[in-house]
């Protein structure tokens, strides 16, 4: 069963032709960076620290366990790191590590909407080069060889087909990536505005 499978999945990529590889190698990265986003911001929003609780480690410089990775424990661990114990430099010294916090959850999201982008654009490619093997078998056989038009036409359905199945997955991913990451940024500005109050 899974050898039929395999099978078909190398005769499906073969029908395609040369425009398939850079297709998949563009779904291939796009999801290992949407992997990377979601890992990255649910670690973000599980096992945090109440914002009580950040602002008394904050008071008695004192460090959140490992077993807390939320961005509220990431951002009091952050900001005792740089801390110097001057109250106004200390205002300075958290507003800096809010804003770093906040830039970090941006990073890869734009080349995930950009390589989600760039998929149907080389569908497309491969529809104009299966189009232009169409009408290079029409110059020299004529439309009497349909079998011999039918592999141009495959390519160009084909990689438009791969093209849209790997750009709006990846699109979606985009949208629901970057809500996510707005709502951190909120929470982040929010907690890092309550703690100023226990510098």
């Amino acid at each position: 069963m899974i050898k039929v499978l395999l099978f078909s999945i190398e005769q499906y990529i073969r029908s395609g032709g040369a425009v398939m590889i850079p297709i998949l190698t563009v779904s291939f990265f796009m999801w290992l960076l949407i992997i990377n986003r979601v890992l990255f911001l649910r670690r973000l929003y599980v096992k945090n620290i109440p914002r009580i609780k950040a602002g008394e480690m904050l008071r008695y410089n004192q460090l959140p366990d490992k077993k807390y990775q939320g961005a509220n424990s990431l951002l009091v661990r952050q900001f005792l790191a740089a801390r110097s114990h001057d109250k106004k430099l200390d205002e300075y010294i958290l507003d800096e590590t809010v804003v770093c916090l906040i830039s970090s959850l941006d990073t890869y999201l734009s080349t995930i909407q950009i390589l989600a982008g760039v998929a149907p654009l080389l569908g497309l490619l491969g529809t104009v080069t299966g189009m232009m093997a169409t009408f290079d078998v029409i110059t020299i056989f004529g439309t009497g060889n349909a079998k011999a038009m039918a592999g141009g036409i495959s390519v160009a359905l084909i990689t438009t087909q791969t093209g849209l199945m790997v750009s709006i997955p990846g699109l979606y991913m985009s949208g629901f990536l970057f809500r996510r990451a707005h709502n951190l940024k909120y929470r982040i500005a929010a907690t890092g505005m309550y703690l100023k109050r226990f510098l």
